[in-house]
């Protein structure tokens, strides 16, 4: 679920496209120039590229912290990967979407290890 700042956001965001995408009907519909058309089309593609990177951010972030949440939960402060945690920890706030999804299968990779050394500690 979307938090209620970036609903609202978006909402306005997709409005202002909706009104980009029917000027530019109008437009073709009036025979404007080419030009003016085509540079309305890029105004629209790029409030919709950063409507999405907005609900990406958002999805892949939350995603992300509760993967942390669950690994640190799993380690607390003594498991081999302890250090490797809290450096995402720390990084977490400032991560950029690019390195969201490597940090994801980081977490990933971390939270098997620690299943696996559960498993082994449990025999």
């Amino acid at each position: 679920m979307l938090s209620k700042d970036l609903t609202g956001d978006l909402i306005s965001r997709l409005n202002s496209i909706k009104g980009q995408i029917e000027g530019i009907v109008r437009m073709v519909n009036d025979d404007r120039d080419p030009d003016d058309i085509l540079i309305q089309f890029k105004a629209a593609d790029q409030g919709l590229q950063k409507a999405h990177y907005l609900v990406l951010d958002e999805v892949f972030r939350k995603s992300l912290a509760l993967k942390l949440v669950d690994v640190m939960n799993s380690c607390p402060g003594n498991c081999p990967d302890a250090q490797k945690i809290e450096f995402l920890k720390e990084q977490f706030p400032t991560l950029k979407l690019d390195d969201i999804t490597s940090k994801m299968k980081e977490i990933s990779d971390i939270s098997n290890r620690l299943i696996k050394l559960k498993e082994n500690n449990q025999k």
